[in-house]
């Protein structure tokens, strides 16, 4: 097996199948780098694809002077940072100003503070992308195309996300030992 330099030299000459051998080598190893900031595994795949794809458009960037692999760490964390600042950038909903409504439309309407309070309890066991749309569909029933705008994802992903989302508010709710009817 060639040294990844060596694929490298092999990929800037046309050979695709080098290129292959690079991600196949770089792959598994910088989407677990990048789950080390982003702390979601679809997101450091992604990431991950959107380095080796920086490569593959910029293939005459890389300094021969230093490894292959640190160029795509480096363009890895880059990748990573910039992820977490467009994030950051994005409504944030801390938890203190989402449950300060007292009324919460959801689905079928919660009457009681006691259901409230077992919500409010299973939100805060979410991961933010679920609770962001938890709130944004059903605290402050935004339509499903403004929910799109606003988290800056297509259609499809935002009603999935949605459905995992309130899937995954079920369980938290039914963890803590409470039942919870749709």
């Amino acid at each position: 097996m060639n040294k990844p330099e060596e694929l490298y030299k092999l990929f800037l000459v046309g050979n695709k199948d080098a290129f292959n051998e690079i991600i196949v080598i770089y792959q598994e190893q910088l989407t677990n780098f990048i789950l080390g900031y982003v702390h979601d595994l679809d997101v450091a795949e992604d990431l991950a694809q959107d380095t080796f794809l920086y490569v593959l458009i910029n293939q005459f960037e890389y300094d021969f002077k230093y490894s292959l692999k640190t160029y795509l760490y480096t363009i890895a964390k880059s990748r990573a940072i910039n992820y977490l600042k467009r994030e950051q950038r994005k409504v944030d909903f801390n938890e203190s100003y989402m449950y300060e409504y007292e009324e919460i439309d959801f689905n079928k309407g919660l009457e009681k503070e006691y259901d409230i309070k077992i919500v409010r309890e299973g939100m805060k066991k979410l991961k933010q992308e679920y609770r962001t749309v938890i709130y944004l569909k059903d605290f402050q029933n935004f339509e499903y195309k403004e929910i799109c705008q606003i988290i800056n994802r297509p259609m499809y992903q935002t009603k999935m996300l949605i459905h995992r989302a309130r899937k995954s508010l079920k369980k938290k709710i039914e963890k803590g030992g409470y039942r919870y009817d749709e």
